[in-house]
């Protein structure tokens, strides 16, 4: 047993070895590297680079609302007896939505101007009860100065002139009291009449839902129908911390729903709030959009499209141009009269899901968007897919001698 094991020993370090070179050629870029480590040729695809207008476009997703909704309630409770509106149907300012059962609130306006018209009748009685005292209290005066009656006489038909003033007071007062129950008997009379009232926006709104059908009991504040304002809807976005500082009240927007894949609908930011939520780290942004032929709902979902700035006249790289170099940002820009490419850095500016904004430097010519995680800058380029148009593969050597391109 001894014997074997400097022989297995020998056997376990071939096989390592062995497996070395074997990942030593696997993780060596054969593509890029030739039989005695020089650069190969590498074929790659390049593409112009571009003097254009790039747009700076958030998109984001959000949800219809109704530009003002409002439930249809009874303020008193009752039977529902008749139900004018349904689900779709156009409502008009102060227009009779519903009707409750009356005959209890007619019978309480009866009772109560019955009691007003006793009230009244007592108010008569004791005016005249007190016209009968202030006589009787003048004649005592005009007696007493006589020395004819006494004065416990004069006393007593003061007394009754004050208790029959007094009288006449509280019958005055309970006329006011039994005209304010009056008044109130026939305003609980006229809740038994729904109507649909809002102010300001248009005259012409539009049912929501049904809550209830007729027949049906109903307490205070029991929901009956909702009304909808979709002349213009709101739609409501939650945005990021990047975007937030982007978004200015008065923005113009373009929206589409699913509903509607062949129409934009135009809308603008009308209020954005001042407070990010903790938990999500999104603010509330809501975009009015007009809805004049009612053909967005409310609660659809929709994506909005709001332009945050526009530059024209720049320079622009495909977006599958960039790469990293040593933790650097940028192009490798193809000499197609060397038919090499060297990495150039760059600073970006807005950058869109196909193109890239170049600020610095200005780059001219073209640059490398297949093929350039092989290549090494200076790497020897070859196009497979032929030379761009116009643009010969061999022209003639640049005055300069400079590889070419950037200005």
């Amino acid at each position: 047993m001894r014997k074997r094991i400097p022989a297995i020993i020998i056997v376990v370090a071939l096989v390592a070895l062995l497996g070395w070179q074997i990942y030593r050629r696997a993780a060596a870029p054969s593509e890029a590297i030739g039989d005695h480590g020089q650069s190969r040729t590498v074929p790659v695809e390049i593409a112009r680079v571009e003097v254009s207008t790039i747009r700076d476009v958030g998109s984001f997703t959000g949800t219809l609302l109704a530009h003002s909704q409002f439930v249809i309630a009874p303020k008193i409770a009752g039977r529902l007896e008749r139900l004018h509106v349904n689900i779709g149907d156009e409502v008009k300012r102060d227009q009779l939505i519903a009707e409750l059962d009356a005959e209890e609130y007619v019978q309480q306006v009866e009772q109560s101007r019955a009691e007003l018209d006793v009230t009244k009748a007592s108010v008569a009685e004791r005016q005249s009860a007190l016209e009968v005292a202030t006589r009787e209290f003048e004649r005592a005066q005009s007696l007493r100065q006589q020395q004819i009656a006494s004065e416990s006489e004069l006393d007593e038909a003061q007394a009754n002139f004050k208790a029959a003033e007094a009288n006449y007071s509280v019958a005055l007062a309970q006329v006011e009291q039994k005209e304010a129950a009056l008044k109130g008997a026939e305003v609980r009379l006229s809740y038994t009449s729904i109507k649909a009232s809002w102010e300001g926006g248009d005259n012409t709104r539009v049912v929501g839902e049904r809550f209830a059908d007729e027949g049906a009991m109903l307490r205070a504040n029991d929901p009956i129908v909702s009304i909808l304002e979709i002349d213009s809807l709101t739609a409501l976005l939650y945005v990021s911390e990047r975007d937030y500082s982007k978004i200015q009240i008065g923005q113009e927007t373009t929206v589409s729903a699913d509903a509607f894949p062949s129409t934009d609908f135009s809308g603008r930011v009308v209020r954005v709030a001042p407070v990010l939520k903790e938990t999500s780290r999104q603010a509330r942004v809501e975009v009015e959009i007009p809805n004049p032929e009612h053909l967005l709902k409310p609660g659809m979902f929709v994506r909005t499209r709001i332009e945050f700035a526009e530059h024209t006249g720049v320079r622009l790289v495909p977006l599958s141009a960039l790469t990293r170099r040593e933790g650097r940002q940028g192009v490798f820009l193809a000499d197609l009269e060397q038919m090499t490419a060297h990495f150039v850095s760059v600073s970006t500016g807005i950058v869109d899901v196909e193109r890239a904004e170049v600020l610095e430097p200005a780059l001219d010519g073209y640059v490398v968007v297949l093929g350039q995680h092989l290549l090494e800058d200076g790497g020897a380029i070859t196009l497979p897919s032929g030379p761009p148009e116009g643009q010969p593969l061999q022209p003639s050597p640049d005055a300069t001698g400079a590889p070419g391109g950037v200005e």
